[in-house]
């Protein structure tokens, strides 16, 4: 099969690298992504290994291209991507590297640094220069005078009485909200001895500044910083016009050395994209030359690898090219190995996501059937069962089509949003499910729920008013009439396609597609299930083990179909042989099904067909057959082949061992067995003790899983009944209590231009909301319920574990 129908072959893969080449050949590999790595010193220390020195030297690199990268992102700026892609840089290239790294990074530091001093020094001028421009000595008020107005000098003129007395002034600056506890403060430590005055700056400075000479311990706690203040105003206007020339003088070497900042900046932002993507890729490759091991003579490196066998010759050509250079060619080949290997496979943007929706489940053992390409089919459809509506599925089949449209923009892969990103990456999924829904909507005949009638009606209302005789009267009280089908004529033939739109007028409208899309629901789920259980064969066939087609499936599909599958022959047969003048004596499938367990007929109840009950009580008794084949015969079955195995001579198991060695082709890239590769071709059983018990165990919850599961899975699918009449309830809800009021509104108001403008914007808005968001989510976690439960486990164990190829793609993105 394709690596979409089951993963790709995957060979354990031996590289010989030689010392001198050995980086160029994993740089080379890291570019094409054909290889998995495996650790080969786990026991070793990560300190221990041969290359930890130039790990180091990359990380602290990758130290300084962050503090870079805080400067670029301090400075306002945004960092180019890499043009191209950069191929990892040779290893002479590191120490060049890392020196004009940390040269730049240094001169960084220094213009930073020194930009930083020059605005604190500038800043400290023009703080002095703020103090100094208040310019007049503080007015002296007093509080109590006697008689003297608030506006009276506390001291007098020069050469009066108090000529002697000097008052000293300390001028500072103090943020507003520390200045009243400031003032208390003050005026408790100098006794009352002090008045303070305090003024707004017209324009806030950074880094306030405040007094101190005598009371500089005290203001030390605000952080103040204390200036000069000259008593005599010629002297502060001289000191003034001294700052603001230093201001100026400042200013301009600040400039100078801000437009250097930016040409250090500049060299950064060519410097530094480059540079982490060669470093990041020069990391990784250090970090699996240390998954390797040295050979004895130390003259080439040993490393393990799992490769897809699809991928051995452009493996073999990449080591090729890789070490011409050195004159010593790496080399490849296949090694056998016990252990499972890992799943690989390839998709691309569209199978992408239903890949998505089958790893979450887990991730599919080696060469395991892939469920994907039927998912792709089976997901939507079921969704569509579910959330059918031609409106609704239109919408969303537009939204994915845009983004479908749009995938190949640069805006669009860039957006961080991560609800749009899950959107994104689903784009396809959501393309399929609504063209499903279209479809399935055009089968229910809903459009925003209501019916259309794109064919002529096969239903004759006239001869059924007719022969029932209704009243003027009795029309006008019955917005709704009861369709009949045993009326003779009413019935002019089938419609066309989907249901036929009259039903939507029928009071027994919801009567008739309860009973469709049960019936419906059911036979969806027995179909799906015992596809699933078919899908069991091609792992069997494939992995070797033609008992558990016998043993296992055989009885499974006898089991479901006996049972389950007897259920859906009922229902069509029903529909095909009980005709409208029949419909009132029709017998019940469900009153058949019970009794069919029960082994006994109801009087009541007709049958279907002749001899009925002889075929139903085969039918149990071959189901209920099948129980202690599917308990007991693969663990006897395995029981046996044991013994028969350890009954056989070591002699004749030692020339089988010669024999299986003479006959293994050599160990070259295309040598080793790939039957001897697969991980279901290996029985445990056959290589290891077989434990009875176990054995048993494990095939009993089987047993009971699949048994029990068959009824509790019909069951489950009668989730598209529910979802689906809920869908188209609810939307039949928010069309009646919206739209309908809105039209009548209009009406008779006689606006309906205006009125409905905002009814139908909260008619859409609800609409997205609730219906495509809510109920689409709904459908959806339904749906994926529906194949993780009630399909996948019949054939799925999802226990092995993804390919992770070293390659550079994420760096290089």
């Amino acid at each position: 099969m394709g690596s979409m129908f089951r993963s790709e072959e995957v060979a354990l893969v031996q590289l010989f690298l030689p010392t001198a080449a050995a980086y160029t050949c994993v740089s080379r590999l890291g570019e094409l992504g054909l290889v998995e790595f495996r650790d080969l010193n786990a026991s070793v220390s990560a300190f221990q290994r041969r290359f930890v020195v130039d790990v180091r030297r990359c990380e602290e690199l990758e130290k300084t291209f962050t503090f870079l990268q805080e400067e670029v992102r301090r400075a306002g700026l945004v960092l180019p991507p890499p043009k191209g892609r950069l191929p990892a840089p040779p290893p002479r290239d590191l120490l060049r590297i890392q020196e004009e790294t940390e040269r730049l990074a240094q001169e960084l530091r220094d213009v930073r640094g020194n930009q930083q001093a020059l605005r604190a020094q500038l800043h400290q001028l023009q703080l002095h220069a703020a103090v100094l421009r208040q310019g007049h000595e503080p007015q002296l008020a007093a509080a109590h005078t006697d008689g003297a107005s608030e506006r009276t000098p506390l001291l007098q003129a020069p050469g009066g009485p108090h000529q002697d007395l000097r008052v000293n002034f300390v001028a500072g600056a103090v943020e507003p909200h520390k200045a009243p506890a400031l003032e208390r403060l003050l005026w408790r430590a100098c006794r009352g001895f002090l008045i303070a005055s305090f003024r707004e700056l017209e324009q806030p400075l950074e880094h306030p500044v405040t007094i101190g000479q005598k009371i500089r311990k005290i203001t030390d706690c605000f952080h103040c910083h204390v200036f000069p203040f000259l008593q005599q105003e010629e002297a502060r206007l001289g000191a003034l016009q001294q700052l603001q020339q230093q201001s100026q003088e400042l200013q301009e070497v600040l400039g100078e050395t801000e437009r250097f900042l930016s040409q250090v900046l500049g060299r950064v932002l060519q410097l530094l994209p480059p540079g982490q993507v060669q470093v990041h890729k020069m990391k990784a490759v250090y970090l699996a030359l240390n998954q390797c091991s040295v050979s004895t003579t130390h003259k080439c490196l040993i490393a393990e690898a799992w490769c897809s066998v699809r991928d051995l010759p452009a493996l073999q050509e990449a080591l090729r090219d890789s070490s011409m250079e050195e004159g010593v060619s790496a080399v490849a080949h296949r090694i056998p190995c016990r252990d499972m290997p890992p799943t690989l496979i390839r998709t691309n943007r569209f199978t992408a996501s239903f890949q998505g929706i089958v790893d979450a489940y887990g991730v599919g053992r080696y060469q395991e059937v892939n469920p994907a390409p039927y998912t792709i089919i089976t997901f939507p459809f079921l969704f569509a069962v579910m959330f059918g509506d031609v409106g609704h599925g239109l919408l969303m089949f537009l939204f994915a089509l845009a983004m479908v449209l749009a995938e190949n923009r640069p805006a669009v892969k860039a957006a961080q949003n991560e609800i749009w990103q899950t959107f994104f990456r689903g784009r396809y999924l959501l393309l399929l499910m609504g063209l499903f829904s279209i479809y399935t909507g055009f089968i229910y005949n809903e459009c925003f729920s209501r019916a259309t009638s794109i064919f002529p009606s096969g239903w004759s209302v006239a001869a059924m008013a007719n022969q029932s005789g209704w009243s003027d009267a009795f029309l006008a009280q019955h917005t709704m009439l009861t369709l009949d089908p045993n009326v003779t004529g009413v019935f002019l033939g089938p419609y066309p396609f989907g249901i036929d739109p009259i039903w939507s007028l029928a009071a027994n409208h919801l009567s008739f597609l309860n009973s469709f899309k049960m019936k419906m629901s059911v036979i969806l789920g027995v179909v799906h299930m015992a596809f699933g259980v078919v899908l069991g064969v091609f792992n069997h066939v494939h992995f070797g083990q033609r008992h558990r087609l016998l043993l296992e499936t055989l009885p499974e599909l006898t089991f479901l179909l006996g049972l389950f599958g007897y259920l859906v022959f009922l229902v069509i047969y029903k529909w095909l042989c009980v005709w409208a003048a029949r419909a009132a004596s029709a017998p019940s499938i469900l009153i058949h099904f019970i009794n069919m367990f029960l082994f006994s007929h109801s009087p009541s109840n007709r049958l279907l067909y002749p001899r009925q009950e002889v075929v139903q009580a085969t039918l149990v008794v071959l189901a209920l057959a099948m129980v202690p084949i599917l308990l007991l015969g693969t663990p006897l079955h395995l029981l046996h082949r044991h013994r028969r195995r350890l009954r056989r001579r070591p002699a004749d198991r030692q020339e089988e061992n010669k024999a299986g060695l003479l006959d293994l082709p050599d160990a070259s890239v295309n040598g080793w067995s790939s039957d001897e590769e697969k991980a279901g071709g290996l029985d445990d059983e056959e290589e290891a003790e077989l434990v009875p018990s176990e054995v048993l165990m494990h095939q009993a919850i089987h047993t009971i899983e699949f048994c029990l599961g068959c009824v509790s899975n019909t069951a489950s699918y009668l989730r598209l009944w529910a979802l689906s009449l809920a869908h188209a309830q609810l939307s039949e809800v928010l069309w009646a209590m919206v739209m309908r009021i809105g039209l009548g509104l209009g009406r008779e108001v006689g606006v309906a231009a205006v009125v409905l403008v905002p009814i139908f914007a909260a008619f859409a808005v609800m609409t997205v909301a609730i219906l495509l968001v809510m109920e689409g989510l709904s459908a959806f976690l339904h749906a994926l319920r529906l194949h993780w439960v009630e399909f996948q486990n019949k054939f799925y164990s999802g226990t092995g574990y993804k390919l992770s190829p070293f390659t550079f793609a994420a760096t290089d993105d």
